[in-house]
């Protein structure tokens, strides 16, 4: 290409000469126009060569495309065959034990999820049903929340308060359970920071001594 240019910039300065002689009637010389049907034929066929790598390249992102849209098909085809339902999203409130929807409704939630999560009265969640029933939660929308220290008290056979300062918060006993609290010991529980709230959240069980 180097070489072309060299040629090229020959041709035209030993034609200049014959141009500035002739005026505006001056003839293109013979030589140049050579020299330009043969730049032409070299750009018709870069652009020749260019269109087919093109072709090419469409055509593979398209056959690209196609196929993974069809297995992306293919694959929903599967699972909402074999589920036999598509999953439903809901959205609601935990309100202490179970989580109430949009429409009023309650949902229930596993007390060791709602444990081990520190779910607080309040929080938001989002409630996938699987097409097989399987209820799946995940906390979208934690409400802020404060920290406070109670004692543990028993007001039933499987039922558990925390008193502290003059107010009282009914608990999950999974969480009890799981710290294997007591009547009389240490809880550090979590609350709304705004607002009142029957129900607390277990943060941990401080054991008496």
């Amino acid at each position: 290409m180097e070489n072309q240019d060299k040629n090229i910039d020959n041709v035209l300065e030993e034609d200049q000469a014959e141009e500035t002689k002739g005026g505006e009637n001056a003839i293109i010389p013979k030589s140049k126009i050579i020299l330009i049907k043969k730049l032409l034929q070299n750009v018709k066929e870069n652009n020749e060569q260019i269109i087919k790598l093109l072709s090419t390249f469409v055509a593979t992102e398209e056959n690209l495309r196609i196929s993974v849209g069809q297995a992306i098909d293919e694959s929903s085809k599967g699972l909402s065959n074999s589920s036999g339902a598509e999953e439903k999203i809901i959205e609601g409130v935990f309100d202490g034990e179970n989580m109430i929807g949009p429409d009023g409704k309650s949902y229930n939630i596993s007390a060791n999820y709602a444990s081990k999560s520190k779910l607080v009265e309040g929080d938001v969640l989002k409630l996938s049903i699987t097409g097989n029933g399987t209820f799946i939660y995940k906390q979208i929308g934690p409400i802020e929340r404060e920290r406070v220290s109670g004692i543990l008290k028993r007001v039933g056979e499987n039922e558990f308060i925390v008193t502290a300062e003059g107010k009282s918060w009914r608990i999950i006993n999974a969480s009890v359970t799981y710290f294997k609290g007591e009547e009389g010991d240490e809880v550090i529980i979590l609350v709304p920071k705004v607002g009142e709230s029957k129900w607390a959240a277990v943060e941990n069980i401080i054991k008496k001594q």
